[in-house]
């Protein structure tokens, strides 16, 4: 956790009083000193699940935005990481609170759906794939991308991830909001035939 040796501390603090002056180019040259650091150290503290480099760029916004609360010629990697820990601690709490809420609803929820879409009548259950077809045809192509290859070709998240050259959690959260996408378009396309038939 200290300034790299090629970044001397007085290029830093120039570095960082240029950015307060102004010159948001400057900041580029710190993040680029920090980056790798950082996101070294978060994935050595992160659990599995959380996106290393997500929390290194709330790290560097939330610094940018704050640096006038950094003290000039203090140890700004130290302040640097402080706020990290505090990201990732944030990120954590968050996580949690998710995973509690679905451990104490998800279950009630899928039941209440099932039972819905069970008492649905067949020709309702064609219909709703007819408009997820429609829906997922609508889809930008790196998008659809990502749906063919977990669902028609069932590739494992890791894979996905290497060949979009992002993390597991990064494409767990890209499916994730495919998946809300999918379910607003079918609901809304219900929603207009629906209309249409009254």
């Amino acid at each position: 956790m200290t300034t790299p040796k090629h970044f001397d501390n007085s290029q830093l603090e120039a570095a960082i009083q240029r950015t307060r002056d102004g010159d948001t180019d400057a900041f580029v040259s710190v993040v680029r000193q920090f980056e790798v650091p950082l996101r070294a150290w978060l994935a050595g503290h992160a659990p599995p699940g959380i996106d290393v480099d997500e929390i290194a760029q709330r790290t560097f916004v939330a610094a940018y935005t704050r640096l006038d609360d950094y003290q000039a010629d203090t140890r700004f990697d130290a302040w640097l990481f402080a706020i990290a820990r505090y990201q990732l601690k944030t990120e954590l709490t968050r996580l949690r609170r998710l995973a509690d809420y679905h451990a104490r609803y998800a279950p009630d929820l899928l039941q209440r759906e099932l039972q819905k879409r069970g008492a649905e009548p067949p020709e309702l259950f064609a219909t709703r794939l007819d408009h997820l077809q429609t829906c997922v045809d609508s889809l930008a192509d790196h998008l659809r991308r990502f749906v063919t290859w977990r669902y028609d070709e069932e590739i494992p998240l890791e894979e996905m991830a290497a060949r979009s050259g992002r993390s597991v959690a990064a494409v767990k959260k890209q499916l994730w909001q495919i998946r809300q996408k999918l379910q607003q378009c079918i609901e809304a396309r219900m929603t207009t035939a629906e209309g249409g038939a009254t």
